[in-house]
């Protein structure tokens, strides 16, 4: 998410907030409309200040879907939302006495709106579109008929029409400052976030840069010793001695692994192999990682269990693989004879979970789980993996979670979207 996302979604709360506060207003004109005029005896011109108060709902209608509308929302569109409630009010107070009425006061409640959720441009004409209205409602209005009052009674009315404007302005201000400082504090963890997230994929960028140029420099020592093991193939030391030709075959065995091991490091990183992305399906791409881990790692004991269906076919590639093959090895470190991995479709999500019969996550650890080198293990570089895991997760628009089972042992549990996966339903 950059900072015009943000913004947007600035944006769409911000109109989400003006909807909910204009219900309120529509509310609170209904009910002082019917206080003024019933209780008070005041007579108001009820058609005109209902129809403004219909053209108020109909907007406010037309907000709701456009709101629901899956289109970025611009700040002109926030802005355009003011004005009509300003235009609304200043035809209320046309219709109500002008600018003596206590209710004029509510154009200042408009002003704090806009200071807050505009920038300065357009704040600064909605204030000076509030004062105009103000100067203008001074001169141009509708005088309310008061009959058979005296001179103390009508002060009287105006005192306790100031009192209802500053009951309603103060409510709506506490509604809304309430609700800001709310998105304030949502907005600021998302920057964190995002501040976060930039650092860890910093992270990712320089190690993958290391692994690079590792397996380069790793890759002339390596042939080196590949000619070297097949030279001594051929020597009668080896020839005549069962046990040390035995031990040879496992050295270039092991050499072999190293050379895979650099290739995949290079292949990643698409310097071997196009893109590295291959044509495949969910089982058949969760099968063929599972079986090559098996192989190369000869687990005590994996239970395997591929209920993903009905299969899909996908794009995957080594980082995808290496997703599978991270949390398998992290299970085996933990575990003492057993782990498992299970995978099933949850409508449009693939979803993977595995798990260990081991110690279980440190507390510390599930706290900051998905950081680097966030680790009980003494050694360098501890962590990394569940960090990777968490980070191709993510860059695919999944989720990855870990806990403790209540049995004991660690639970990894991993959700992906098919579409991410290349998958067409």
């Amino acid at each position: 998410m950059n900072g015009v996302t943000i913004t947007q979604a600035a944006n769409r709360e911000n109109l989400r907030l003006l909807i909910m506060l204009r219900w309120i207003a529509v509310v609170g004109q209904l009910v002082t409309i019917g206080v003024v005029h019933q209780l008070m005896h005041v007579p108001l011109p009820l058609e005109g200040m209902l129809l403004v108060l219909a053209a108020l709902v109909l907007w406010n209608l037309a907000s709701v879907a456009r709101w629901k509308a899956q289109r970025p929302i611009a700040g002109p569109e926030v802005f355009a939302g003011l004005m009509m409630d300003v235009l609304a009010l200043s035809l209320q107070l046309y219709l109500s006495g002008g600018a003596s009425n206590p209710f004029v006061s509510i154009f200042l409640l408009q002003v704090i709106l806009g200071a807050v959720l505009l920038n300065v441009r357009w704040a600064g004409v909605l204030t000076a579109a509030t004062a105009i209205a103000f100067i203008v409602l001074n001169f141009v209005y509708r005088p309310l008929d008061v009959p058979n009052l005296h001179e103390g009674r009508i002060f009287s009315l105006h005192t306790m029409g100031m009192f209802l404007c500053f009951v309603l302005t103060a409510g709506l201000l506490l509604i809304f400052l309430a609700r800001i400082a709310s998105n304030q504090r949502d907005h600021d963890l998302k920057l964190a976030e995002l501040k976060r997230r930039a650092v860890e994929e910093d992270h990712v960028v320089r190690m993958g840069l290391l692994a690079t140029g590792a397996a380069h420099e790793l890759g002339t020592p390596l042939a080196t010793l590949s000619v070297i093991l097949n030279d001594w193939k051929r020597l009668d030391v080896f020839r005549k001695d069962a046990d040390a030709r035995e031990e040879l075959q496992t050295m270039g065995a092991q050499l072999e692994r190293c050379k895979a091991i650099v290739s995949g490091i290079l292949q990643s990183s698409g310097e071997l192999r196009g893109e590295g992305t291959v044509k495949t399906t969910v089982r058949g791409f969760l099968d063929q990682a599972v079986e090559e881990w098996r192989g190369l790692r000869s687990p005590p004991r994996l239970d395997y269990d591929n209920a993903f269906t009905p299969d899909l076919d996908i794009v995957s590639d080594v980082a995808l693989k290496q997703v599978v093959t991270n949390l398998l090895e992290n299970a085996l470190e933990a575990s003492t004879d057993r782990i498992s991995l299970s995978a099933a479709r949850h409508e449009d999500q693939l979803g993977i979970v595995v798990r260990d019969n081991g110690p279980g996550f440190d507390p510390a650890v599930l706290e900051r789980f998905g950081q680097p080198y966030v680790s009980t293990k003494a050694r360098p570089g501890s962590g990394l993996g569940l960090f990777l895991v968490a980070n191709v997760v993510r860059k695919l628009g999944g989720t990855v979670e870990a806990g403790n089972a209540p049995g004991g042992g660690a639970v990894v549990t991993l959700r992906l979207p098919l579409a991410a996966l290349g998958a067409k339903p």
